[in-house]
């Protein structure tokens, strides 16, 4: 069960980052996007049964890896929120 739910979250922050950008309300839009990304990152700590910011790089599990690379990856999208309103 945990495996099946830890897929299903990775699932759907995949098909969250590769939705097409219709708003772009700089700082808003960014702060909005870091929420949501931090809320999936603590989903996923969960599924993995830890705590999200309680666990050693160096101890962590493949599946917190896996959490924290895609919280990396999520944030990195929200970064083309805040900049896109100034880009020309």
């Amino acid at each position: 069960m945990l495996k099946y739910t830890l897929v299903t979250l990775l699932v759907i922050l995949a098909l969250l980052l590769q939705q097409p950008n219709t708003v772009s309300a700089g700082p808003a839009a960014y702060g909005a996007c870091q929420a949501g990304c931090a809320a999936v990152v603590v989903a996923c700590y969960a599924a993995a049964g830890a705590t999200f910011g309680m666990v050693a790089a160096v101890a962590a599990p493949p599946a917190v890896v896996a959490c924290n690379t895609a919280f990396g990856t999520c944030s990195a999208m929200c970064a083309k929120l805040l900049l896109v309103p100034i880009l020309p």
